[in-house]
């Protein structure tokens, strides 16, 4: 059932208007601030993205599209293509290990992590169409923010059946954040912006039954690309509905079988969404929801100094929809071992981190983790259950061998706004992915202070320079 879903407003004139009238002037320093954090981190996961398996299928694609030169970066890979190409490259790296940012829920029915990973969708729509009009570095960052707002507020809108159902949210709701990025850098009026819109609203799609595989990713780098095409195509004179979103075969009821209406109109900036209720960024490239129990578990181990030889077993519970998206309990490489809560525990137990170079498929594999894995059981907790599904209540009960019982309890992980990082400690992550792809720590430094001063710059050349290439 619609919650107050009146069809009588016009809801995507209301998005479209939004779109149109928002000026940079807005965006509250707050907002700003914690942007600035995601769009460092997004471009860090694009690097490290660029080397991974995905990576280099993705660069095969484009090859074998015989794409002529275009204005929009393909980070790392050493060219420059279409906008939309570029867009969906950059959202594949962004998204390819899993370890970019997310949304947190409002109401306690729209599961904390079961909504959408924001940048992955917004950033590369916003990089590629700022780079082929040669905007500032102001104006992109606010078509970033744009489409970020209605992703967001579009995801904590649908009904929860959207996702538990089946589709993923960063694929489906982040086709609009792309289309009102590019909208808003294209200089759309109100009725280019709503067909932009609703054309992005029939390419909405991605199923999460691809959850461990690299169709996961996929599905952030053809949601960036659908918003770009969308736009464009817009541009050209394309006709579309002018109401996507509320119709009743619209994207809200086809897709999700109604919606909350005050969970969206009026609430369009007010708050942003990186104000309240705040957007989490990774310190583990994993599935969001095994974060609360990951941040756990290592002040676990570090306080009572646990060592792999004393643990005899392990209890891992959580709400009900936690187990939903962490399907891989007996992972078999590293793509399934992101959505796996037993593996999380258990490389943490072993080597206490889980970074990039523990999410291998060697590492997977080792014996030693086969038989960790083995000592853990992750189940539903009554109690976790009863916290509300907008937390992520994780609970760890662990028996060691000398007779000690250890527990714990996290409602939220590091990279929260409960928990939140610094800059400077984004710009550490940041640093650490451009390593792992094998860029230098000089060049990574000067994206670091570029993105720092990211609306002050007249012109994005020099970040697209320093991003195209690895070395």
């Amino acid at each position: 059932m619609n919650k107050d879903a009146r069809i009588d407003i016009e809801l995507t004139r209301y998005a479209a208007d939004f779109i149109l009238k928002s000026k940079p002037e807005d965006l509250p320093s707050e907002v700003v601030e914690n942007g600035r954090k995601s769009i460092l981190d997004g471009f860090g996961l694009a690097v490290s993205g660029s080397v991974a398996k995905s990576g280099e299928l993705v660069r095969q694609h484009l090859s074998d599209l015989g794409l002529a030169d275009g204005a929009a970066t393909v980070i790392g890979a050493g060219r420059k293509v279409a906008p939309r190409f570029a867009a969906f490259a950059n959202g594949v790296g962004i998204h390819a290990d899993d370890y970019d940012d997310t949304q947190l829920a409002v109401a306690k029915d729209r599961v904390y992590g079961l909504l959408t990973h924001p940048t992955a969708p917004a950033l590369p729509a916003a990089f590629a169409v700022a780079e082929s009009k040669k905007s500032n570095g102001l104006a992109m960052m606010h078509a970033y923010h744009l489409g970020v707002e209605l992703e967001c507020k579009i995801a904590e809108a649908i009904n929860p059946r959207h996702y538990q159902t089946g589709f993923h949210a960063t694929a489906t709701c982040g086709t609009y954040a792309a289309a009102a990025a590019a909208s808003k850098l294209l200089g759309f009026d109100i009725d280019t912006t709503l067909r932009a819109l609703s054309i992005a609203g029939s390419q909405s799609a991605g199923l999460r039954e691809n959850f461990g595989t690299m169709t996961k990713p996929f599905h952030a780098g053809r949601s960036s690309e659908s918003g770009v095409a969308a736009a464009q195509f817009a541009s050209y004179g394309w006709t579309a509905t002018s109401r996507i979103l509320e119709a009743p075969r619209g994207f809200f009821s086809a897709a999700g079988g109604g919606f909350d209406m005050n969970a969206i109109h009026g609430k369009l900036g007010a708050p942003w969404t990186f104000a309240d209720p705040g957007v989490s960024i990774k310190p583990h490239p994993s599935g969001s929801l095994t974060h609360p129990g990951m941040t756990e578990m290592l002040r676990l181990i570090t306080e009572h100094d646990i060592t792999p030889e004393l643990v005899k077993h392990v209890r891992v519970g959580t709400n009900s929809n936690m187990p939903n998206a962490l399907i891989h309990h007996r992972p078999k490489d590293e793509l399934q071992a992101k959505f796996s809560m037993e593996f999380c525990m258990a490389i943490l137990l072993l080597e206490r981190r889980a970074g990039l170079a523990e999410f291998t498929d060697e590492v997977v594999l080792r014996p030693d983790v086969k038989a960790m894995i083995e000592k853990i059981d992750f189940v539903v907790d009554d109690e976790a259950e009863a916290a509300g599904y907008h937390l992520m209540t994780t609970i760890i009960d662990i028996e060691l061998t000398d007779g000690r019982k250890i527990s714990g309890r996290a409602d939220f992980g590091k990279g929260s706004p409960a928990f939140p990082m610094s800059y400077d400690e984004v710009a550490e992550k940041f640093r650490e992915n451009c390593e792992f792809a094998g860029m230098s720590r000089d060049r990574a430094d000067e994206i670091v202070d570029l993105v720092r001063e990211l609306e002050n710059l007249s012109s994005l050349d020099r970040l697209s320079e320093l991003l195209i290439s690895i070395r």
